[in-house]
């Protein structure tokens, strides 16, 4: 039959080696990474706790920008400070997005660094 030679299973040769892998005990840990809206400034103290506890936070602010702006400055001054403070960082994305990053992330802003090389 014409099937028979295309399902066919291989056997493995003698000389093939299989390694198995143990991925149970994984150390690495894992990063979260938390969408949020910033609906008014008493957000901004549940913002800062989940970056200072190594959160990404990608933070919706449209709401709080059609609003209010002056609220919106006040707030994204904050988390600024507390971003600069603890070696993280921000940056806003169009209009309506700011991402928070702690410390162990940066953000490529598309600037190259130049690394000196010795001879």
């Amino acid at each position: 039959m014409v099937f028979e030679s295309i399902f066919k299973k291989e056997e493995p040769a003698e000389g093939d080696e299989f390694i198995e892998i143990n991925t149970e005990g994984d150390d690495r840990k894992r990063v979260n990474i938390r969408i949020e809206n910033l609906n008014d400034y008493r957000d901004v103290e549940e913002i800062q706790k989940l970056l200072r506890e190594g959160n990404i936070v990608f933070l919706k602010i449209k709401k709080i920008r059609e609003r209010d702006i002056g609220e919106l400055k006040r707030s994204v001054e904050r988390l600024r400070k507390t971003s600069m403070a603890m070696n993280g960082d921000i940056v806003g994305i169009d209009e309506d997005y700011l991402v928070l990053v702690p410390p162990f992330a940066k953000i490529y802003r598309g600037q190259v660094e130049k690394v000196k090389q010795t001879q």
